[in-house]
């Protein structure tokens, strides 16, 4: 018995090792969520080259939604809703276009067999990666095609954004580099983290709310961020990276040969899908500039799928409106990813075995 322990403490920590190491060889590579990719490669080698199944313990799982959640949902603050509210119409009816333009892209994955209708859905859910991945296998659907194809869009964004913004926007093609708020500190950070994190999944149990573990503690930090009473504390960089690194290994462990085989097969329609949502908001984006009176480069900021920080960092070193690009966004996650439970509940109805 005490063998048969160590041998499990030594198999994850070899795991862990290897996340770490490859969330910074990412990191330094300026890969978008490395920690989440870093886990994933090490989920992956674990599944496809170990002799024995694992699975990440579902505490483990439980709290890597919840820090998730806390860090998105710190996002909003006061000025974004005072942005939101002055431009309300426009932004709410581009929002509901762009979740219209994501259920198409995610119908069309179908065409893929053993893609299911949810499944299809998630993986082109535009904006949430993080969030969507996290909550995707609790929801229905296939964690390890979302995960693949939900950050193959966003590193088509991250490359193609800036060209874009710079050749046909006239965006400043000068490094962009976003101003972060330093908050006060990390112990208060730390603090709000805990608060959030136990008050929410509490909440989210209490109310039976879909992925209570992420959307509650979500909620929480948004309408502490939103009072005031957060003081402008965040999640710890540490703290949020041990999340993603989580979930990154919950996705990774799941792999089998056949899923990877499915997720190659997949990628050609997908890359036509992304190219074709990408245009889509970007064409959304022109109507947003029209009928809420702000620039072509802002409305493409805005509307862009994907990407939340690159988009901010081109904003803010470009001269766009970094305030309402930055409403527009997050207001966008926040309905993608309280839609998510809906979505996945009226596509299963009708879902197809894959």
């Amino acid at each position: 018995m005490a063998r048969g322990r160590w041998r499990r403490v030594l198999d994850w920590a070899a795991v862990l090792v290897v996340g770490i190491g490859a969330t910074l060889a990412l990191d330094v590579l300026a890969v978008p969520s490395a920690a989440l990719f870093g886990g994933l490669v090490a989920g992956l080698g674990r599944a496809l080259l170990g002799t024995t199944p694992s699975v990440l313990p579902r505490p483990a799982g439980t709290g890597a939604q919840a820090v998730i959640g806390v860090s998105i949902g710190a996002l909003i603050q006061a000025d974004t809703l005072r942005t939101v509210a002055e431009h309300w119409l426009p932004v709410l009816l581009i929002t509901v276009a762009t979740l219209a333009v994501s259920l198409v892209a995610g119908q069309l994955m179908r065409l893929q067999p053993g893609i299911s209708p949810v499944t299809g859905a998630f993986a082109m859910i535009a904006g949430g990666a993080s969030g969507i991945t996290a909550m995707a296998r609790d929801l229905g659907a296939d964690a390890q095609v979302v995960a693949v194809l939900q950050y193959l869009r966003v590193l088509l964004i991250v490359t193609a954004m800036p060209v874009v913004a710079t050749t046909v926007y006239g965006a400043s093609g000068g490094a962009a580099a976003t101003t972060a708020d330093e908050g006060p500190g990390w112990p208060a950070g730390l603090l709000f983290t805990v608060v959030c994190v136990v008050v929410g999944v509490l909440l989210g149990r209490v109310s039976r709310l879909p992925v209570g573990a992420l959307l509650g503690p979500m909620a929480v930090a948004a309408v502490l961020d939103v009072t005031g009473l957060s003081q402008g504390a965040t999640v710890p960089p540490l703290v949020e990276a041990a999340g993603f690194l989580a979930i990154g290994l919950q996705v990774g462990l799941g792999f089998t040969r056949a899923s990877l085989r499915l997720v190659g097969r997949a990628l050609p329609l997908a890359v036509v899908l992304i190219v074709g949502a990408v245009v889509a908001c970007a064409g959304l984006g022109v109507l947003l500039s029209r009928t809420a009176g702000v620039s072509a480069l802002d409305g493409y900021l805005a509307t862009t799928p994907g990407g939340l920080y690159a988009v901010l960092a081109t904003a803010t070193g470009s001269g766009a409106d970094a305030t309402f690009v930055l409403a527009v966004q997050v207001l966008r996650l926040f309905v993608m990813l309280f839609s998510a439970p809906l979505l996945a509940r009226w596509l299963g109805r009708g879902r197809q075995p894959g």
